[in-house]
């Protein structure tokens, strides 16, 4: 398997260089990823169980999808590479962009466009990915994520308040 390169960033989101996967983490450098969240025609969030094998948050409940951006990748293009390399699925529409998180320690010092689409699914979850995906209704998840935010990866507690903060349209 190849090593992945990463861009290096600022506190602007501007490239700085490129180091691999385990320097940028080990080092708590800036770089970039994107979080994909998938809604069904019900209303209902799909969410996956990250698979015990990750070196980053094993176990955890987490976004629809979400990945590293790889070196020099656009956001929105990894946004579609994840729905496709997690969940099996091309979306027959782009993505829509809701909102960026700034890098702090909860995104492991990641800089986060979130990204949504519609999709009934079934998917092909990615074994190596994913342990698990389910639908539940937004009720559902904040009660979750009050009662047993220890279930999720740091990021997405943020990116739930957010989301739910954001007016529709």
């Amino acid at each position: 398997m190849r090593e992945e390169i990463f861009d290096v960033v600022n506190d602007r989101d501007e490239v700085i260089g490129q180091l691999a996967r385990p320097e940028v983490h080990r080092l708590g450098l800036r770089h970039r990823a994107v979080h994909v969240l998938v809604f069904n025609g019900r209303g209902e969030i799909f969410l996956q169980k990250r698979s015990r094998q990750k070196d980053n948050h094993p176990g955890v409940w987490d976004s629809s999808a979400s990945g590293h951006l790889d070196q020099g990748e656009a956001y929105d293009a990894g946004a579609v590479r994840e729905l496709r390399e997690e969940l099996g699925w091309q979306a027959p529409v782009p993505l829509r962009r809701l909102f960026k998180l700034d890098a702090c320690a909860a995104t492991d010092q990641e800089f986060v466009w979130i990204y949504r689409c519609e999709a009934e699914g079934p998917f092909a979850l990615h074994p190596e990915e994913i342990e698990r995906g389910d639908w539940f209704t937004p009720e559902a998840v904040t009660r979750w994520l009050a009662e047993r935010p220890q279930d999720f990866a740091p990021a997405f507690p943020l990116i739930w308040r957010r989301l739910n903060a954001e007016p529709v349209g």
